[in-house]
C-alpha cells in the first residue's frame, strides 16, 4: 500500500522548505555516494560513539537525518514528505514547519537512542522527522484523502486510515525489534515512533495555540 498522492487543492502557499528538504536530502546522498562508508561513518548518528564523546559527535544528530541508506530508502521518503509535507508546511509556516521537522527529527534519534545506546552501527535517515509530518498531517487532515497504490490498483483512501495503518505496524514491528539484539543494523521502528510522537504532540500544542489565539 503506497501512498502516491492527496488532494493539494486547499494549500495555500508555495512549500518552500519541502522542497528545500527534499533537495539537500537527495544532495546529500549524491554526497554519500562519493564519500563511501567513511563518509557515512563520520555523520551517521552511532550511540555509542555519542556515549563516549557526546559533544564532538553532537552534530551527527543533525546530519544524519538528511541520510539515507540505498536509493530505495531515499526515494521512500522523499515520495511520503512530497506528499504530506506541503500540506503541513501551509498549516505551519516556512519556519515552524522547518523547526517542526528538526525537532521530530531529533525525537526520533533519541527514542531510538534510549533503547540502543550501546550500538556501534550507524543510525542514519529521514524517517523520523517524516513520521512528525504524517502525524501532523494526521491531525490537521484526518478526513483527506490518499491515492494509495494496491497492486496495480489506485484506491482513494482517508488519511486517518492509510496512516494509522502506517503507525500501526511501526508499533507492532517497534514491539518486536525490543526483543532481539542491538548489534545488527535494520529499520529503525523506535525512531519512527519517536518521530510521529513527538509530531502529534508539537501538533497538538500548535492547534491549541492557534484556538486561544482565535486563529482559524
Amino acid at each position: 500500500m503506497i501512498p502516491i498522492g492527496d488532494d493539494d487543492s486547499t494549500v495555500r502557499t508555495v512549500p518552500l522548505v519541502t522542497y528545500a528538504l527534499v533537495a539537500i536530502n537527495i544532495a546529500v546522498f549524491v554526497m554519500e555516494l562519493g564519500g563511501g562508508d567513511r563518509f557515512v561513518v563520520e555523520w551517521s548518528f552511532i550511540p555509542r560513539r555519542f556515549v563516549t564523546h557526546p559533544l564532538g559527535d553532537f552534530r551527527t544528530i543533525f546530519t544524519a537525518m538528511f541520510m539515507h541508506a540505498g536509493l530505495l530508502h531515499l526515494g521512500g521518503n522523499m515520495l511520503y514528505l512530497w506528499i504530506f509535507g506541503n500540506n503541513v508546511e501551509d498549516r505551519f509556516g516556512h519556519f515552524r514547519f522547518l523547526v517542526f521537522y528538526l525537532l521530530c527529527g531529533v525525537a526520533a534519534t533519541f527514542a531510538q537512542f534510549v533503547f540502543n545506546f550501546g550500538s556501534r552501527v550507524p543510525n542514519l535517515g529521514a524517517s523520523g522527522a517524516i513520521a512528525g509530518v504524517l502525524a501532523a498531517y494526521l491531525v490537521l487532515h484526518p478526513g483527506k484523502w490518499i491515492q494509495v497504490l494496491v497492486g496495480f490498483f489506485v484506491v482513494p483512501l482517508p488519511a486517518i486510515f492509510v496512516i494509522g495503518i502506517w503507525f500501526g505496524l511501526q508499533l507492532m514491528n517497534g514491539m518486536g525489534s525490543l526483543a532481539h539484539t542491538t548489534s545488527g543494523g535494520g529499520v529503525a521502528y523506535l525512531a519512527h515512533i519517536g518521530g510521529f510522537v513527538a509530531g502529534l504532540v508539537y501538533t497538538f500544542r500548535h492547534s491549541g495555540s492557534q484556538k486561544r489565539r482565535g486563529v482559524g
